[in-house]
């Protein structure tokens, strides 16, 4: 079983020729709303992988969760530990350039309420065997107590350092694997030496799986023991959003490595399907199915 532990959110998209400059105005492409949330967005992302997946999380007790969790509810997601609160559905609001490249801005709404209490609560029969899928889109107590909790139940967590905040950094000490993109990791292991060099010795210092992906370059897997491995991604004619990759990506790798696959192969599955996801537009829309990740 996977179980992701995370934000919920509705996306209010917007899609631009170029980011409008401070004091700028300038007209759009278009407005789309879609279900996202990084947890939501990867819950889906397992599912659609072909696993068995339990989102666990906290919407606004209002019109945009039914919104917000359509997707999920399709497909085939276990949504009963996910709970309505007082406070609003999570939003996030993005512009996407012609590029593909995002901006986004988070109202955290019930994302906020999530507690230490919501995790006892909800993954208390995580079990030896299980995998905990997390982001950092919660707040920080919760996440933490919910990897202690996997921990003293023998489940293997994954934390996706997205979006990095400086106050989560001890996050990446507790779980079993880490999954950063560039950014996030140069923030992890600063330093002035090549990425590889220094993925290498956080590896060996903190004796965890870390993949670190690379956007177009793919993604860079470094167990502790092994010297790391470079995943190529497929090329694309063209990038259409890539608001949704980094989810897909995650989803599609907890899925492979609950499968029994080694995490090369995990990646090398996850990098197709990200790639993929940037083809079309929307973080839920773009999640392919696994039929169409040969």
């Amino acid at each position: 079983m996977i179980t992701v532990f995370g934000s919920i959110n509705l996306d209010m998209v917007i899609r631009v020729a170029d980011f409008p400059r401070p004091g700028e105005t300038i007209t759009t492409h278009g407005f789309d709303m879609s279900a996202g949330g990084k947890g939501a967005n990867q819950a889906l992302a397992v599912r659609r992988a072909g696993g068995t997946v339990r989102m666990v999380g906290l919407t606004g007790a209002d019109s945009h969760a039914q919104l917000a969790l359509a997707l999920l509810e399709e497909a085939g997601v276990d949504l009963t530990r996910t709970r309505a609160c007082k406070e609003s559905t999570g939003l996030a609001f993005i512009q996407v350039e012609d590029s593909g490249e995002n901006t986004i801005a988070i109202v955290k709404g019930a994302n906020g309420e999530v507690t230490p209490q919501t995790a006892d609560n909800t993954l208390g029969d995580l079990a030896k065997g299980d995998l905990l899928l997390l982001q950092q889109e919660i707040p920080f107590a919760a996440i933490n107590h919910a990897l202690d909790l996997a921990k003293k139940a023998g489940a293997k967590s994954v934390l996706n350092t997205a979006p990095f905040q400086d106050a989560y950094l001890p996050l990446a000490n507790k779980a079993d694997v880490v999954i950063s993109n560039e950014t996030e990791f140069d923030a992890l292991m600063p330093g002035a030496d090549p990425m590889e060099q220094r993925a290498k010795a956080f590896v060996a210092q903190k004796d965890r799986l870390l993949i670190v992906t690379l956007g177009a370059e793919g993604a860079l897997v470094v167990e502790p023991g092994r010297e790391p491995v470079q995943v190529p991604s497929p090329k694309l004619d063209k990038v259409v959003d890539t608001t949704g990759a980094g989810d897909t990506f995650c989803g599609y790798f907890c899925q492979m490595m609950a499968d029994g696959a080694d995490p090369v192969s995990a990646t090398r599955k996850a990098v197709k399907a990200a790639s993929l996801a940037c083809c079309k537009n929307g973080a839920q829309p773009s999640i392919p199915l696994a039929a169409d990740v040969a």
